[in-house]
């Protein structure tokens, strides 16, 4: 199992809570990764290796995604506090000024005053007076210095861990691209007759024209009985951890609308089946880039589009939870250590989009009625 880089227990104890609470933050982002390392080792010798991966890569994605939001934290309260150090800078100065001169050995002259033993006293209770508060502004003072200095050690450790968890999870992604090409107990239903296939693409100009199609492609259907997603509707995992970019019929930045929904997502995510389904068709298809058209029921489609790496094959009968393949931007990742804090919430960061459409009796329908979409991932 790989270690990884702990919180150091200096950062554990006698700090201020604020930074306390992003090192709880960083702490259990790490641990997640830890797991996800462990479960990468056990991964490789598991009975169902398919799975075992699946569950891998997903644990990964969701504690890189935690160790990122932990990083922009104390990226965040760092920048925070620095500007407010430089604001005062000035002020600093003349309390360090008064600091060192209250500090400095007395001599003998410290103590006369113009007004003679009654000006001293004055001065000496005046001076009593000032002390406490002296010694609360350098209480204060320290408390920021050392949370910045606290922060900043936090965010190496926090870049360090994630650039571990991003070679580790690439690791686990080659594992499960072996892993789906060694695979060969997937049942089918039918078999792809590939000269339709083609004579259908070249003739496609919509979506809607080659889903109609899609039934006239097979060889062999011999049907399968699944279990249908009616009482789920609503309810589904989408197939990928992200966040939705753009509801279905929304307008995009040219004006285009598509009844579909897109998920803005991050490099190199995982997409998998949200149930059980027969895979109608697996590749390029218009300008949707790479698709995968799955069919859970007679009736009913599944569109998603714009995966960069795909598994399987059309005819396959295929679980829930079945990777599908992978996002594109895996180059990206590998620079996904900058915790930049613009745009937080707008999906900076997600690099890469997957587009989602549901058909049924090949009418689209709006994708937020079957999917569960109130969670960020």
């Amino acid at each position: 199992m790989r270690v990884f880089a702990a919180i150091t227990l200096a950062i554990t104890l006698a700090v201020p809570a604020a930074a306390q609470d992003v090192a709880t933050q960083a702490r259990a982002a790490a641990t997640q990764l830890a797991d996800a390392s462990a479960k990468l080792e056990k991964a490789e010798g598991a009975r169902n290796r398919v799975k075992a991966l699946s569950e891998t890569v997903r644990a990964y994605e969701a504690g890189l995604t935690a160790m990122r939001d932990g990083l922009r934290r104390v990226v965040l309260r760092e920048e925070q506090l620095s500007r407010k150090l430089q604001a005062s800078d000035g002020e600093i100065a003349q309390f360090l000024g008064v600091l060192q001169s209250v500090g400095a050995n007395p001599s003998p002259t410290a103590f006369f005053h113009p007004q003679g033993p009654t000006g001293t006293a004055r001065a000496g209770m005046l001076l009593a007076e000032l002390t406490p508060a002296l010694n609360a502004k350098a209480g204060l003072l320290r408390k920021d210095l050392q949370e910045v200095q606290i922060l900043r050690s936090l965010q190496q450790d926090a870049a360090d861990q994630l650039q571990i968890g991003l070679s580790d999870v690439q690791r686990a992604r080659v594992s499960l691209n072996r892993a789906m090409a060694e695979r060969t107990d997937l049942p089918k239903r039918f078999t792809e007759d590939p000269v339709r296939t083609a004579i259908l693409i070249s003739s496609t100009e919509t979506l809607t024209g080659f889903a109609s199609g899609l039934s006239e492609i097979t060889l062999d259907d011999q049907g399968v009985d699944l279990p249908p997603p009616d009482d789920r509707i609503g309810g589904l995992v989408l197939p990928v951890q992200g966040i939705v970019l753009r509801a279905a019929n929304e307008a995009d930045a040219a004006g285009i609308k598509r009844p579909g929904m897109i998920i803005a997502t991050r490099a190199g995510a995982l997409v998998t089946t949200p149930t059980a389904a027969t895979i109608r068709y697996l590749g390029p298809l218009l300008d949707y880039g790479n698709v995968v058209i799955l069919e859970p029921q007679s009736d009913t489609l599944f569109v998603f589009a714009g995966l960069d790496v795909t598994y399987g094959e059309a005819g396959q009968v295929i679980a829930e939870g079945t990777p599908l393949g992978l996002m594109g931007g895996l180059s990206a990742e590998n620079n996904a250590t900058s915790a930049s804090t613009d745009g937080d919430g707008a999906g900076n960061g997600r690099t890469e989009t997957l587009y989602i459409e549901v058909r049924q009796q090949n009418v689209p329908q709006d994708p937020a009625s079957w999917f569960r979409t109130d969670k960020d991932g």
